[in-house]
């Protein structure tokens, strides 16, 4: 392991560094509390506008569109997401963590089409998470680069 790279993740990238790796990352891990107080992990794909991150369920097959993510938003709107980047290269890892209220919603942002080309000339058609992110925090190894 090289000794350049922190054995601890304190925070270490400002708002704005966090905010611009999240925009541009393709994929997030958002969680969820479930009944039992236990966190439910789910990859998703999103577009941010300002403050709220959103997330769709969108047409790729399922067995239901009454997903576990939806009820227990519904029943508890605390989330997080994580925003990350692995590479074999220690030196280029960075991973960004968003905590905030969700809400469930309808219609998908325009922006889903712009990020995604498989979202181009039909957007996510289900329900829609809208997370108004309170708190940006994030670490990268190499410190303080954006």
């Amino acid at each position: 392991m090289d000794a350049r790279v922190p054995l601890h993740a304190e925070p270490s990238l400002n708002e704005a560094e966090v905010r611009a790796r999240v925009a541009g990352a393709r994929v997030a891990t958002l969680a969820t509390i479930d009944p039992d107080g236990r966190p439910n992990l789910v990859p998703v794909t999103f577009v941010l506008d300002g403050d709220t991150l959103y997330t769709a369920v969108d047409h790729k097959p399922k067995t239901t569109r009454a997903l576990k993510r939806l009820a227990n938003v519904e029943r508890d709107p605390r989330v997080t997401l994580l925003v990350h980047s692995y590479a074999e290269d220690w030196d280029e890892l960075w991973w960004c963590r968003l905590r905030g209220v969700a809400r469930v919603t309808d219609g998908a942002p325009q922006a889903f089409g712009v990020k995604y080309e498989q979202y181009r000339g039909r957007l996510p058609d289900g329900p829609v998470i809208a997370v108004a992110v309170e708190n940006w925090t994030g670490w990268s190894a190499k410190q303080g680069e954006g």
